[in-house]
């Protein structure tokens, strides 16, 4: 660069000097006298302008053939620089055709070819970071995975290509189901480059995956740093990553530190459910109830839930039915007009044997929205009403192809899951379970033929003649409908659903007590 700054000042130097003499020429008026030989010239002012143009140029052709006279006496001598000049011109040349066809030949998508390019202008290139990354493309594209992972070692050597070669093994060991030291390889690459989105959403689905709590919020926070994410999906995502964090403490028996971990995450994100719960069991432990109550009220406003109908029930558990009702109106006066409000009410009812009260509560939700639980709440009214046993057996009926209602389901996978986890047991999915009502499914094949034997017969089965008992179908559950043993008013009436635990329609606790107190 300071010999082309030199050249520069030279050339403008030369320019002012002609410029100055041309201008001295002119004004004097006078020309050049130039004596040769014994022979004298005499130059004008335009004439001597020319001549210094045609010296400049003279000069110039001198010393061009200066250096090629130079040149070829250094080749007569033994120096083979310009010859090997030569050479390497052609040779390069030649590797950058093998680098371009290499290029082509992987967006091609020939792994073969593209290998057999690398390898050629590797040969004339000697640039290892540029063909080595291109041998490491083909041969993953040919699927020799152990060689990738030698060319990929190879580039942790250079500086220049150390995060590539910590990227491609990081693929690798993904690829062959390594978690653990891709994880190892991500932090590392992460170190490296904070800021690479890629790198980012790996490692933190590896830490999600792996249970690095501390390590996924680390990361979720780069990412909001960078721009990612808004606002309040990082404040909800660390939050949940914070619960994540109680849960463990609280499984490795610190009580104390588990519920101050909880309480910090509802107040991130107060609208997390998991999060409400464990924070007010925590608050009740410290023995604060109305702090308890505050939090699951602030839940309950943005989205009721039965997880924190139970959690404000515990928080009083041997109070009676009535005093539950009287103390569940503060829980449900947050958001009244909601479905699990609905639902909430009717079921305490129920358990304070308030029949007509419960299906008041219901309103029409039977008809309007009906699903598993509600249809079962109104066979339990139906029943607590002492209507007959046709009536109870039609709801029960109606609930066995009613839809579940809400449920956590992922919205990646749409896999139902029993409980709230942060990550997708199936697709390993990052905050993708959400409370609500999985798509209508078709049917069961024949399930008008299956109903008989889930709820029973129906109540006119008693007027037709009772078959004997030796011709009864395999397929019959062992226990009969009241109906063919005894007239209805002989025999209490039996249940509505079984009440096995296995049972998919199991009704609520308090619909089972209301059943039995009736």
């Amino acid at each position: 660069m300071i010999w082309s700054f030199v050249k520069v000042a030279l050339f403008v130097l030369a320019i002012a000097a002609l410029a100055l003499g041309a201008n001295w020429l002119s004004a004097s008026g006078e020309g050049i006298r130039i004596a040769v030989a014994g022979m004298e010239f005499t130059l004008g002012p335009l004439q001597a302008a020319i001549a210094a143009v045609l010296l400049i140029l003279l000069v110039w052709l001198f010393l061009k053939v200066l250096g090629f006279v130079v040149a070829l006496l250094r080749f007569v001598i033994g120096d083979q620089t310009a010859v090997n000049r030569y050479f390497d011109r052609d040779r390069e040349r030649k590797g950058h055709e093998a680098l371009a066809d290499a290029i082509i030949a992987i967006a091609a998508g020939e792994g073969k070819l593209a290998q057999t390019r690398a390898e050629r202008a590797e040969r004339l290139l000697n640039r290892p970071e540029v063909t080595n990354l291109l041998s490491a493309s083909a041969a993953e594209m040919q699927g020799e995975h152990k060689r990738a992972i030698e060319i990929y070692k190879r580039l942790l050597s250079d500086e220049r290509t150390r995060f590539a070669g910590l990227r491609g093994l990081m693929h690798q060991k993904l690829a062959e189901g390594d978690t653990e030291t891709a994880l190892r390889l991500a932090e590392k690459a992460f170190e490296m480059k904070p800021n690479s989105t890629e790198v980012q959403d790996i490692l933190l689905r590896l830490q999600t995956e792996s249970g690095k709590w501390a390590g996924a919020r680390s990361t979720l926070g780069a990412e909001a740093r960078q721009g990612r994410l808004p606002r309040d999906v990082y404040k909800r995502r660390d939050a949940l990553l914070a619960l994540q964090e109680a849960r463990e403490v609280l499984a490795e028996g610190n009580s104390v530190e588990a519920r101050e971990a909880a309480i910090a995450a509802n107040k991130a994100s107060p609208d997390l459910i998991p999060a409400a719960v464990m924070a007010a069991r925590g608050y009740v432990a410290k023995g604060e109830p109305k702090s308890a109550v505050r939090v699951l009220r602030k839940a309950w406003e943005v989205q009721p839930h039965p997880d924190l109908a139970a959690a404000f029930a515990a928080m009083v558990p041997e109070e009676t039915p009535d005093e539950r009702l009287a103390r569940f109106e503060t829980l449900l006066k947050a958001n009244p007009e909601a479905e699990e409000s609905l639902l909430t009410r009717a079921e305490l009812l129920i358990a304070a044997e308030d029949f007509p009260g419960a299906r008041r509560a219901l309103g029409d939700l039977a008809e309007r929205h009906p699903t598993a639980r509600t249809l079962t709440l109104m066979a339990a009214i139906a029943r607590g009403e002492g209507a007959d046993e046709a009536e109870v057996r039609g709801w029960l009926t109606r609930a066995v192809s009613a839809s579940r209602g809400p449920q956590w389901i992922c919205d990646k996978c749409q896999t139902v899951a029993a409980d709230w986890t942060p990550v997708c047991p199936v697709c390993g999915g990052f905050d993708t379970l959400g409370w609500r009502e999985a798509p209508a499914s078709p049917p069961l094949p024949h399930g008008a033929e299956m109903l008989p034997l889930i709820v029973g017969r129906p109540a006119q089965a008693a007027e037709e003649p009772e078959e004997p008992e030796e011709e009864e179908p395999e397929a019959a559950p062992p226990r009969k409908a009241p109906q063919d043993v005894t007239p209805p008013e002989a025999e209490p009436a039996p249940e509505a659903a079984p009440t096995d635990e296995a049972d998919p329609f199991a009704e609520p606790p308090s619909v089972a007590a209301a059943r039995g107190s009736t």
